[in-house]
């Protein structure tokens, strides 16, 4: 009588278990992006820092007094040197670092590992829909994350467009411009020039805009099965093959958005 209570609750542990190590890397991977973010960011500071501080030296060496804004910018860059340094010898001693495009690799493949288990257990399917239906936070989070990175990026872009264009007209408008100015305004240009370029061909507002649009459609699709209001006002079983057909729409549909933003100009107009 003990054995077959057991091999009740075996595969369940054993999908349990498999819940358990995908909540494992998804806490590791959101743990490994702080301590990555924190370690380059510390670091680009630092090279900016030092940088600011040198050319602002020698741009105004023995024509104004910019010691009292370097007694708070000196102290902030070695810290933050500081920072990078220790950061830098923790991730130098750390027993095979895991990047966090390998632990995203592992959390695929652990969720793999639960969907093959389940379907060895031959489960109904409107369980393994429900299943489904049970990925779709993470895949809502997935989807924002990688809309706010694309967005981040085209405000980061946009915002050297911005002040590169203002500062070179700046400095080109003076009337005696010194040197170093005009390696400035030569520096400025070309910021502006790449950032011009990166935005038009790589197009990451849109890719922001498209990944955006999909997370919130699932979202819409996800809160309406939940609340049973339309389209979600049949049975259970009928709302859970209606929720399933109706984001794997989205996610081809945003498949198609992204090859289509991959394709070069000529692609997108149908001409070669």
């Amino acid at each position: 009588m003990a054995r077959p209570a057991e091999s009740t609750s075996g595969p369940t542990e054993q999908l349990l278990g498999h819940k358990t190590a995908i909540l494992k890397l998804q806490d590791e991977i959101r743990t490994r992006k702080i301590q990555l973010r924190t370690l380059y960011g510390s670091g680009l500071i630092t090279a900016f820092g030092v940088l600011a501080i040198y050319i602002a030296t020698v741009a105004t060496w023995r024509t104004v007094d910019i010691g009292k804004v370097n007694r708070i910018a000196i102290p902030l860059t070695i810290a933050c040197g500081i920072t990078f340094w220790v950061l830098a010898y923790m991730e130098h001693e750390r027993q095979e670092p895991k990047s966090v495009r390998r632990l995203q690799l592992e959390l695929e493949i652990a969720e793999e590992r639960r969907l093959l288990q389940a379907k060895m257990l031959d489960f109904p399917v409107d369980q393994r829909q429900f299943t489904y239906k049970d990925s779709l936070p993470r895949e809502l989070d997935q989807l924002r994350t990688e809309a706010q990175h694309y967005r981040r990026i085209h405000n980061a872009f946009q915002s050297i467009i911005i002040m590169g264009s203002l500062g070179t007209t700046t400095a080109a408008s003076l009337a005696e411009t010194p040197s170093y100015l005009k390696w400035v305004t030569v520096g400025l240009s070309f910021a502006v020039g790449v950032s011009a370029g990166f935005t038009g061909y790589f197009k990451y507002r849109e890719r922001s805009f498209y990944l955006q649009q999909t997370s919130d459609a699932i979202e819409q699709h996800a809160t309406a099965f939940e609340l049973g209001i339309p389209p979600y006002t049949g049975g259970e079983a009928e709302n859970l093959a209606k929720l399933t057909k109706e984001v794997e729409f989205l996610r081809v549909e945003q498949r198609k958005r992204e090859q289509q933003l991959d394709q070069p100009h000529e692609g997108r107009d149908g001409t070669v």
